[in-house]
Formats: structure tokens, sequence, C-alpha cells
């Protein structure tokens, strides 16, 4: 190896600082990681599952070391079954129309009967509970693609118009979302039980549980971006194993960087990343949102490749990534999420009636509308100007609503959303309680997670600026994608359930952060044990912070009294 090419790769990870500060920081469990070679660090093996556990219990060994093989996918499966238990139960309660329900059900249903959204009379939601659906073929103007609403339509197709039809699907994907994010965590951190922990940590998530049980679009949204990154996740792990097939071995079988092939290499096909374009594609067709998100993974992938290339001995990765990367990239996802969404209109293409459907057909002045542009299919030109008509609503929603609040205050959770309340007087239908009963639901984060996030990202900050971290950068991607886009948008009528698409990669950063408390490897006992009851602590303190909020989470009954207890901060009322 040449020493420019060492030059270029940065220093050894197990040299000692020149100013002593490891040494320092041996004191308190510091132990500098082991040198490791091309090929972990393009790919870093999964450590062997431990069989210690399963022995503990009495377990014989050959079969502890099945059930520890059994691991990776048996965890995140008991910590989805988890998670679907908790979303399904009670799962048609409350038993009405709740909050944006009234748009995303009905629409669904309109999608499902005629292909587009159709127009409800007033008293449609009462008619629907009762069982008798008052549905009309009068286009309806909406402002959000059809893309999530086909996804609820699902479960209507499959148990009807009501409650808990429209809410089956979004509870389905929010425990899938669940087994996803144990496994993206698995891979993210090379370590089952971090991975089983992230999974576990947002199914005791208080507005990832609200919103995977309300037929809102939010978590249809988030379930999408989930699978993207876990995508392009995989597909990382994928490119970097083929570029290391590639690289000569020495005589001692440690691989070794070549420029040439670093540089000139081509990846070949990835199928993970088109599935991510088509996941990025489905994502924008939920919620334009999306958009924000498929920019900053476009260029997260490309910056993968990059680094993966420089590992291999690149001199030039960028350069390289320019020439061989960016445009594969770009056509595996810019293309086929515009497919995607595109798709996703099928049934307002197939149709005549839907809103704006024959807008290009009407004649302006004795020529057809949009004829500057008569090159372009007459639905694309209908469908575009839907498209700049709905655009102008949602830069002009500047309404004022109760329940809006400023993105500087999601993740302080302190302006969380009100989806359904009633109220009872002492002995009014049966109240059994002396200051009277109380109906919620409320879309709150588990606030002890969301706290605790904010020191995991500064945390996750930490580990991308000074220690080179990419699982870091990652995970603040992907917040930064979901999150930032927000403050451009101030004026704009805005609610904190929007941060659900946050919720999975908080969770992975808080998950880093407990890894650290932990301790890295080779750590003393006496430090493991004190990272091990830490962590225990705050996991314990978070489990017991949503059963505590679980009522208010569910819409149980319970006493005014219990309900204003719940009330820690006065902008939740």
């Amino acid at each position: 190896m040449s020493s420019q090419t060492v030059t270029e790769a940065g220093p050894r990870p197990d040299q000692e600082p020149a100013d002593g500060w490891g040494r320092r920081l041996r004191r308190f469990g510091y132990v500098p990681p082991a040198s490791a070679g091309v090929r972990e660090r393009l790919v870093p093996p999964f450590p062997e599952p431990g069989t210690r556990l399963w022995q503990y219990f009495g377990i014989a060994p050959a079969t502890a070391a099945r059930l520890a093989r059994l691991s990776g996918w048996g965890g995140p499966l008991l910590v989805a079954l988890f998670a679907g238990v908790l979303r399904f139960t009670r799962l048609g309660s409350p038993n009405a129309v709740i909050f944006d329900e009234t748009y995303y059900a009905k629409d669904a249903w309109s999608l499902l009967k005629t292909g587009y959204e159709t127009e409800w009379p007033d008293d449609a939601n009462d008619r629907i509970i009762a069982g008798h659906p008052p549905l009309t073929d009068e286009a309806a103007f909406v402002v959000h693609p059809p893309g999530g609403k086909w996804v609820i339509s699902v479960g209507e197709w499959l148990f009807g118009l009501n409650p808990f039809g429209w809410r089956f699907m979004v509870a389905l994907l929010g425990t899938l979302s669940v087994l996803m994010l144990c496994r993206i965590g698995r891979r993210l951190f090379r370590s089952t039980v971090l991975g089983c922990l992230a999974g576990l940590l947002m199914a005791v998530d208080g507005l990832h549980f609200v919103m995977s049980r309300t037929s809102l679009l939010d978590l249809v949204l988030m379930f999408w971006l989930l699978a993207a990154f876990g995508c392009l996740l995989v597909d990382r792990d994928l490119s970097r194993a083929r570029l290391a097939a590639a690289l000569p071995e020495g005589e001692d079988g440690l691989l070794r960087p070549d420029a040439k092939i670093a540089e000139r290499l081509g990846l070949g096909w990835r199928p993970w990343r088109i599935a991510a374009g088509l996941c990025l594609g489905m994502a924008c067709a939920t919620k334009w949102n999306g958009l924000y998100v498929l920019a900053a993974f476009g260029l997260l992938t490309v910056l993968w490749d990059a680094g993966a290339r420089r590992v291999a001995g690149a001199r030039r990765p960028q350069a390289a990534a320019l020439r061989r990367d960016v445009p594969k990239a770009f056509c595996s996802l810019v293309p086929v999420a515009l497919a995607t969404y595109l798709a996703s209109w099928a049934g307002w293409f197939a149709t005549s009636d839907g809103f704006y459907r024959q807008w290009a057909e009407r004649q302006v002045d004795g020529e057809p509308a949009g004829s500057s542009y008569s090159w372009v299919p007459a639905p694309l030109r209908s469908l575009w100007h839907y498209t700049s008509e709905v655009y102008q609503f949602h830069i002009h929603l500047t309404s004022s609503h109760d329940y809006q609040s400023n993105p500087w205050s999601w993740l302080a959770t302190t302006r969380p959303v009100t989806y359904f309340y009633t109220s009872k007087e002492p002995g009014e239908d049966g109240c059994r309680y002396a200051s009277g009963c109380s109906r919620e639901v409320l879309a709150l984060g588990t606030p002890l997670l969301w706290w605790t996030a904010c020191f995991a990202l500064l945390y996750a900050l930490y580990r991308w600026l000074f220690r080179r971290d990419w699982r870091a950068g990652a995970v603040l991607c992907a917040v930064a994608a979901g999150y930032l886009p927000w403050f451009l948008y101030q004026e704009r009528t805005i609610f904190y359930f929007y941060a659900v698409v946050l919720v999975p990669f908080l969770c992975l950063a808080v998950t880093m952060m407990i890894g650290a408390l932990l301790g890295p490897p080779g750590c003393p006992e006496r430090r493991r044990v004190a990272g091990i009851v830490a962590v225990g602590v705050l996991v314990l303190l978070i489990v017991w912070n949503f059963i505590y909020f679980y009522p208010i989470y569910t819409g149980m009954e319970i006493s005014v009294d219990g309900w204003r207890a719940r009330m820690w901060l006065g902008s939740w009322v």
C-alpha cells in the first residue's frame, strides 16, 4: 500500500492521540478500537450470536446455538408481535370519525368505489357510523395525492367503511414499521439486541402508537420513508461487498486497496436502490414532503458510494462517484419515484369525472387549456394544473387552528393534538368518578422518550462531526430531511403529528446513545455493569411513561382528576 493511500484513508483507528487524551479516557473504561482491515471497513461483519443467555436458563448448548442463530429474525418478530397486539387491541374504539379521519377515510372509500375522491354531505359522519354511507359521484378538490388513501382503502375493502376498516391498514403498517426498524437497527449497529431495542422504543412511543390507530396519512408516509432508508442500507452493504470482492488479496489473505479498481469498477445491478426509489415514490404519492427526503436520500447514497471507493483506495473518490455512481443513482431513484407517483393516480386517469380531469380539454379563447404545451398528453396537462392549484392551496394555508404548533416545539412535545375528547358529569351515563369522567385520544409522543431523543441527537451530532461515524450521519440526514423543511413554512398551519416521520430515526439516535452507555467492547466489568443498570433504568422509565399515558392514547374512560394529572404541561390542554 502506498503512503499516499494511507494518508487519504486517514490515521489508523488504534493510534494513540498525541496529547494523551486517550490515556486519560482509559480511566473511564475507554478502549481504542482495534485496527480494521479493508474488508472489515467496507463490510463490518455481524458478530456471532452468543449462547450464554440461553444456557443460563438450562438450555442445551446445541439448542442454544440454534436459538441464537434464529434470534436475528426471532427477536424482531417478537417485538413486532408485541407492537401489533398493542395497536390492534380495541382498534375500532372510539367508534367515531375522529379528527382528520373525516377526510381520509371518506376519500379512501370514494377511491375504492369511483376511482377518484368525491364530495360528502354534512351529515356523512353520523350516517357512516350508522352503517349507511351516503356516497355521491360529485368530484371533490382534495389537497393530497391518492397514494396513502389507496393504502387505507385496502382495509375498507376487507372490512367495510367502519372505524376498524379504515384504521386496519394504518395499524398494520405501524406494526410492520416496528419490525423494519428492528432489522434496520440490527444492520446499522451490527447488534440484534440494539436493533430490537430500537424497535421496542418505537413500539412504546405514544405518537407512533396513536398514529398507528388513526386513519391519517402521516403514518403511511413514515412507513414508506423508513422502508426506503432500509432499502438503501441493504444496498450499501451489498455494493460495498461487491467492491470488496473485486479488490486483490495479499499473501496474508488480507485485502489490498487498489486505486484503479476503486475508481473504475461499476457496482452493477442494484435492485435495492430501485426498491428505495419505489418506496420514495409511494412516499411522495402520500404527501409531497416526501420530495425533500427523496433529495436527501439520493445525496446520502452517493456519499456512501464515494466513501466506499475511498476505503477501497480511490485517490479521487468524489470524482469517481460522480462519474460512476451519480447517473445510476439518479435513474434508480428519480424516474422510478416519478413513475410510482403517476401510477398512484391510475384511478383518476382511468375515469373522466375526477376533479380537473377534463381541464386540458376545455376551450379558452377557442384554444384548449394549456395549448402552449399541446405536445404533452391532455391527462398529464390536467394533472399538472391540478398539482399547481394544490400547491397554491398549501402555500397559502395560514388559517389559525387551536392545535397548530411551530416546528421549534416538536421535539419538546409542547403542543400535542387532541383527536377525540368527551366528558361526563358524575352519575351521567354510568360515570362512577366523583370528579367526572373523561375520554381522550391525544397525539402525544412518550415524553421521556422524546426528551431523551433531544440529548441523543446532540450525541449523534458529536459522533458524526468528531468521530466520523457514518451511522450517526445517516440518522441525522433522515431527521433533517423530515424536520428542517418545515422551518421554511412557519407561517403555514402545521401540526405536531407531522413529526411522526421522525420517530424511527429518533429511536435509532436514542439506541446509539444507549449503545455508548453500555460501554465499548472490552471495557471493564464494573463499567459494563454500571452501563447496563443505567440503560435498564432509562428503558423502564420510558416504558412506564407509555403505560401511564396509555388511557389518553386509546380513549379509555378515566376520572377527570386522572386526566388532569396526565396534563403535565399547560399547553397540552
